[in-house]
């Protein structure tokens, strides 16, 4: 019989998973902060946001509404969908988390695409399941490649759309040609995350999959909208999928001014428009400058765009020339894209501003 350790031992996978590292935050000293990291709102939060969240200030003492109740009846309002099939959390990472906790164990395995988010890594060996990483093609999600990596032990598949880091979607088309080539015991996880920053005519969130499927679920946020500091993200699904993920989900899992500050921000439409068309303008604006100067950018439908350069030591280099003026972008190594920085877009005279730097880093004799 063999010895108990001699110190608690974690489950199996959790020493597996590489630890989620977040963009750096510092700029040098003295020099005033340009945070292009983490795909926050150019625009700040919409005003009835912050108003809401102002509200509810004087009442710290007082515990939230358990199931967030209006924040649910507010996204129902706008978006056409039952109260009753949506589920808050603290934040996006939250929902896939407690997801991942109940449809996950060990033997299991999940999919997602190569450059896929990096915390589906993370939840997926959490739950002592091991993830498949499929091979993408341009940057992009290869359907037929992720179909063909579903193993009779596969629970899960995430896909992000669009893609976080690269920027780059699926169709509505192509999205119903992966469901449908899923068992129907798979749970396919649609991760909208930038739904909000789409411009594409053929996408879609994935709303009448869900309402049509006993296997999808749709999952947002509210970080990318303005309100990334109080942590709000919902999911819609079917209701046996909110029913279990409900019974293992905290009673007080959003704060009080987290659910009121999202409720007005579903609500405010025109300030989402407002981001949409901002984000849509200078993103455009963003790839054809960079393009002009031989760096490579895949078509973005994010609130970012994916900067390709010749190497990594070339891409590391850019990425010290921006810091020491004051522009923080994400390094792509712990995604294995070590040659990319992401920028995430802000305002007009910081976009101008990273493009004027980044001109001595573009493909040596491919320039324009």
């Amino acid at each position: 019989m063999s010895e108990p350790p001699d110190r608690p031992q974690p489950q199996p996978g959790i020493l597996k998973i590489a630890p989620y590292v977040p963009g750096r935050s510092d700029a040098p000293a003295g020099v005033k902060l340009v945070k292009l990291s983490a795909n926050e709102s150019p625009l700040g939060a919409s005003p009835k946001a912050r108003a809401a969240y102002e509200a509810v200030a004087g009442k710290l003492e007082v515990y939230p509404e358990g199931s967030s109740r209006a924040l649910r009846e507010a996204l129902g309002e706008v978006h056409g969908l039952d109260p009753n099939r949506i589920v808050c959390g603290f934040g996006s990472d939250d929902l896939l988390h407690l997801l991942a906790q109940v449809y996950l164990g060990e033997g299991d395995d999940a999919v997602m695409s190569q450059y896929g988010f990096n915390v589906y890594p993370i939840i997926t060996r959490g739950a002592s399941a091991e993830v498949i990483m499929v091979p993408e093609k341009g940057f992009r999600a290869d359907v037929d490649a992720m179909l063909k990596a579903v193993t009779p032990r596969t629970r899960m598949v995430f896909l992000a759309n669009p893609n976080n880091p690269t920027g780059t979607y699926l169709s509505t088309a192509e999205i119903e040609r992966l469901h449908v080539g899923l068992r129907p015991d798979i749970l396919f996880v649609l991760d909208n995350a930038y739904a909000e920053y789409v411009t594409a005519a053929d996408f879609s969130v994935g709303i009448g999959l869900v309402d049509r499927a006993e296997n999808v679920v749709m999952v947002r946020t509210f970080s990318k909208m303005g309100i990334a500091g109080e942590r709000v993200g919902w999911m819609y699904g079917p209701a046996h999928v909110v029913d279990a993920v409900n019974r293992i989900r905290g009673p007080f899992n959003v704060s009080l001014s987290g659910q009121a500050a999202a409720a007005a921000a579903a609500r405010d439409v025109a300030f989402t428009a407002k981001l949409r068309e901002h984000n849509d303008k200078w993103r455009t604006w963003l790839t054809e400058s960079l393009r002009s100067n031989a760096i490579q950018v895949p078509d973005s439908q994010g609130n970012f765009v994916l900067a390709l350069f010749p190497d990594k030591e070339t891409a590391r280099a850019a990425f010290e020339a921006l810091r020491a003026e004051g522009y923080l972008v994400r390094e792509m190594h712990g995604y294995g894209i070590p040659q990319g920085l992401r920028i995430s877009i802000g305002l007009e005279e910081h976009m101008r501003a990273v493009v004027d730097l980044l001109k001595a880093f573009g493909a040596p004799g491919q320039r324009d």
